[in-house]
């Protein structure tokens, strides 16, 4: 916006007057500050910078009170910027993840192939036919889970599962997971249907 000031045309950053207004700052103050500056030159001011431009005295409690504004917000830069998510910012985020219905499910995409967790139960059955049961020196059997590939508890694919169960049964325990298998099964028009077990595993 430019606003005719002694004959002179300023450019006048709406967006930047706005949000100053937003943060605390008069409307007059906001709008001289606005001149020729954008948020990021504001931050970068001194305080006599800011004196100047607003027409008020160093020591000035409106002064302070700018400064402060102008001082939190480089702060607020400087945590974002740290990866740190402030409680107003990630309530922020919470309110852009879509829920229910309208969540996007990664196995209900078409390049995704069919998973499924293997219950405990029919894991040995399951894996019957690749002989992955061994006899320890204590003459115990168990199945050689270990031999399988790895899939890693953070794939979206398994995230997606866990969840599912999660709400299912609230009472499983932390860590439920790790150490299951997943029945992976890829369709496909020329060779059809190919059936893979995967192991998840915490980390590689």
């Amino acid at each position: 916006m430019f606003l005719l000031e002694g004959g002179v045309y300023l450019a006048v950053k709406s967006s930047t007057k706005k949000r100053l207004m937003e943060l605390g700052v008069s409307e007059e103050h906001a709008h001289k500050l606005a001149d020729d500056a954008n948020m990021d030159a504001i931050k970068r001011m001194t305080v006599d910078q800011v004196a100047k431009k607003v027409d008020l005295k160093t020591g000035d409690d409106e002064l302070e009170n700018i400064m402060g504004i102008i001082r939190e917000q480089m702060a607020s830069r400087k945590r974002s910027r740290s990866g740190r998510i402030t409680i107003s910012r990630k309530s922020i985020l919470d309110d852009d993840i879509p829920q229910g219905e309208d969540r996007f499910n990664v196995l209900n995409h078409f390049l995704v192939p069919h998973h499924e967790l293997v219950p405990v139960k029919d894991e040995e059955a399951q894996l019957a036919p690749w002989d992955m049961a061994v006899t320890e020196s204590d003459g115990s059997v168990r199945l050689a889970k270990e031999l399988l590939p790895k899939v890693l508890i953070t794939d979206p694919a398994i995230q997606a599962i866990k969840e599912v169960e999660e709400i299912n049964n609230s009472e499983l325990p932390a860590g439920w997971l790790t150490n299951r298998i997943v029945k992976v099964i890829r369709y496909s028009k020329s060779a059809g249907s190919t059936t893979a077990f995967r192991l998840i595993v915490e980390s590689t």
